[in-house]
C-alpha cells in the first residue's frame, strides 16, 4: 500500500493530466453530435478489426475440430456413391402379397408384421482416418492411421481418398491401423479399362511412386493413352468404379501375349493427409471363405495381404 502512494505522489501530475483529458473528451463527445458520430464510427472500426484479429485466432486453433467434422460429412457423401454388388441385382419394386389392386411397395424397404425392413443391400460404410506415419521410398510400404478396433476397423479393410485407392489395412490395434500401400510389392489390386471394361491387375514395379504397372491386357485390345483405370468390382474390398489412375505409355513385347502398360496413379503418396476406410459388405466373408475353398483366392488374399483379380 505504501509503494502504491509513493507511486500516485511521485507520477501525481501526469496522473492528473490523463484524467483531465479523459473528462475533456467525454463532456466534448456528450456535447457535440458531430464529435460523438465520429467516436463511435471510429470505436466500431477498430472493435470490427479486433474481433476479427480474435475470430481469426480462435479459428486458427479450432482447425483440427473443423477438419474431422468436413472429414466425416465428405465419408457419410461419398459412401452414396459406392453401391454393394448386389444392388443391380434388386428389383425397383415388389408387389404386395395378396393385394388384387396390383399395389407395389418400393424394394428398399419391406413390410414384415408392422417392422418396416431395409432390403436393399446398404453402401459401403467409410471411416474417416488421418495419416499420421507412412513410408514412400521402400520396396513394401506401409501408412499408419489414427483410427484402429474401438472405429470399426479391422485387417483386410480397403483405404481410398477423394483421389483413388490407397491399400489395404494389415494390422489393427485398438487405436491405430498399418495399411500395405499400395506402393507395395505384394499389393495387387483387380482392375478394368473403364472405357472397353478389359479386366486386369495393378502392381507397383516398386521404383516409381507415381507410376504403376497394369497387367493381362490382351495384345488384341486397342489402348489408348490416358483411358482411365479404375476398380473392377470383383471383390468385396473396393467398389466398383474407384479411380486408380489413368494409362501412361504400352508397349509390345515380342515374347508376350499381353500389352506392358504403365499407369499413372491418381493418389499423389507423397502428401496423404486424410484417408476413408472401407467397411466390409455383410456377405464380404461369406465369399472370401468360399472362394479360399475353391482355389479362386488364395489363403493370404482372404487374410487381407494381398488382392487378386
Amino acid at each position: 500500500m505504501r509503494n502504491l502512494l509513493t507511486f500516485l505522489f511521485r507520477y501525481r501530475g501526469i496522473l492528473v493530466f490523463v484524467l483531465l483529458e479523459i473528462v475533456s473528451l467525454v463532456l466534448l463527445i456528450r456535447n457535440s453530435a458531430y464529435q460523438r458520430a465520429a467516436f463511435f464510427n471510429s470505436a466500431n472500426a477498430y472493435t470490427g478489426r479486433v474481433l476479427e484479429v480474435r475470430t481469426q485466432i480462435y479459428d486458427y486453433f479450432r482447425l483440427v475440430d473443423v477438419n474431422k467434422a468436413l472429414v466425416t460429412e465428405n465419408a457419410q457423401l461419398r459412401q452414396q456413391l459406392y453401391h454393394s454388388e448386389l444392388s443391380s441385382r434388386m428389383p425397383d419394386s415388389l408387389a404386395m402379397p395378396g393385394d388384387s389392386t396390383g399395389t407395389r411397395l418400393k424394394a428398399d424397404s419391406l413390410m414384415l408384421g408392422l417392422r418396416l425392413l431395409p432390403s436393399r443391400p446398404t453402401e459401403y460404410p467409410l471411416i474417416p482416418a488421418r495419416v499420421i506415419n507412412q513410408s514412400l521410398r521402400r520396396v513394401d510400404n506401409y501408412l499408419t492411421l489414427n483410427v484402429g478396433s474401438a472405429q470399426g476397423v479391422q485387417p483386410g479393410m480397403g483405404v481410398l481418398t477423394t483421389a483413388g485407392v490407397v491399400g489395404r489395412v494389415r494390422q489393427v490395434s485398438e487405436h491405430y491401423a498399418t495399411v500395405t500401400s499400395l506402393l507395395h510389392s505384394k499389393t495387387t489390386i483387380s482392375a478394368k479399362l473403364k472405357r472397353d471394361g478389359t479386366f486386369g491387375t495393378i502392381r507397383w514395379l516398386g521404383d516409381d511412386p507415381t507410376h504403376a504397372s497394369l497387367d493381362y491386357i490382351p495384345r488384341q485390345n486397342v489402348l489408348v493413352r490416358g483411358d482411365t483405370v479404375v476398380t473392377s468390382g470383383y471383390n468385396a474390398i473396393f467398389p466398383e468404379g474407384v479411380m486408380i489412375g489413368t494409362v501412361d505409355r504400352f508397349t509390345k513385347e515380342p515374347d508376350k501375349n499381353f500389352w506392358t502398360v504403365q499407369v499413372h496413379l491418381a493418389v499423389n503418396f507423397s502428401n496423404l493427409s486424410y484417408v476413408y476406410v472401407i467397411g466390409p459388405q455383410p456377405r464380404a466373408a461369406e465369399r472370401d471363405t468360399l472362394e479360399t475353398r475353391s482355389g479362386m483366392r488364395p489363403a493370404a488374399a482372404a487374410k487381407g495381404e494381398e488382392e487378386q483379380p
